[in-house]
């Protein structure tokens, strides 16, 4: 029996459907994948595996509860894992991105400044899309952390709104376009990704950083740490550091004098700057070297 010819187009036609849906289907899940693996980067660059997980050696990566001094009382990270009830589970793209960029949680409430919102607000729309998708990757963990121990008057959220109006002003970063891309990539990273700034700046008594004197050091860092400047002071700087200095210690913690990174800086090394590629070391150590020293040799 021979084929009517309407019917052997309509299964061409058929087929060629069914090829087109599976090729999109298969470049659909190749672009997930992609974007997954992005955001498992940039949570490293981003510095979340050091804070959100917990200061033991069962603690599972990410699902909160690690205990942080400040001067303000005693905060917990939370869980980022999706879990429903204890962590991100459910939260869209809206709320990735309030929580990021605008310090506010998808029930409305403020975010306290020791999660660094004031320096993620710089992140572009792409890294935050890619870091939600990566945390939605995750497989979900119900891990409920103690609430902060704070001054009564910390307690109530909204202090936060002052504090907001007079300190946060959340900007895109803007590349600089008398410098190249390696160093604007060093910018982005440190400046916002990275927020080196975070614990590298001293703060006022009210806990906001003072960018005028950026990166300078902060006596007072979190867990009561000294943290020394990274600006090209020779004195209390970097000032005396090599390019190659900078980028052995980012990559193994390694100082000029042959000693290792200690204390908090020992968990960014291992955590954040160790993964990152060499170029992004690269353009961080050019960003840093760039610097000018705040006090005079």
């Amino acid at each position: 029996m021979v084929a009517r010819p309407g019917l052997r187009a309509e299964s061409r036609l058929f087929t060629a459907l069914l090829l087109w849906l599976i090729a999109a289907s298969c470049l659909a899940a190749s672009a997930a994948s992609e974007q997954i693996e992005r955001g498992r980067y940039l949570v490293h660059a981003g510095g979340c595996i050091s804070c959100h997980t917990a200061d033991r050696p069962d603690a599972i990566p990410l699902a909160g509860g690690r205990r942080l001094e400040t001067p303000f009382g005693i905060f917990y990270a939370p869980n980022l894992r999706p879990d429903r009830k204890t962590g991100t589970g459910g939260w869209t793209d809206r709320d990735f991105d309030a929580a990021l960029r605008q310090g506010r949680a998808p029930d409305g409430s403020l975010y306290y400044p020791v999660f660094p919102y004031p320096a993620y607000a710089g992140m572009s729309d792409r890294d935050v899309s890619a870091i939600a998708a990566y945390l939605r990757s995750l497989t979900p963990v119900h891990n409920p952390v103690p609430p902060h121990e704070l001054p009564w008057y910390l307690r109530w959220r909204q202090v936060m709104l002052g504090w907001n109006l007079l300190w946060f002003d959340p900007q895109p970063f803007q590349a600089d376009q008398r410098r190249d891309a390696e160093w604007n990539r060093g910018a982005y990273l440190v400046r916002h990704l990275g927020h080196c700034g975070e614990c590298h700046t001293p703060r006022n008594v009210l806990g906001a950083r003072d960018h005028s004197r950026e990166l300078a050091g902060n006596p007072d860092g979190p867990d009561n740490e000294n943290i020394p400047g990274i600006r090209q002071d020779r004195e209390g700087g970097i000032g005396q550091w090599t390019i190659d200095d900078i980028l052995l210690f980012l990559e193994v913690g390694m100082l000029p004098d042959g000693d290792f990174a200690g204390s908090s800086m020992s968990e960014v090394i291992d955590d954040n700057t160790s993964q990152l590629t060499a170029a992004d070391r690269r353009a961080i150590a050019v960003y840093l070297q760039s610097l000018a020293p705040l006090h005079s040799p």
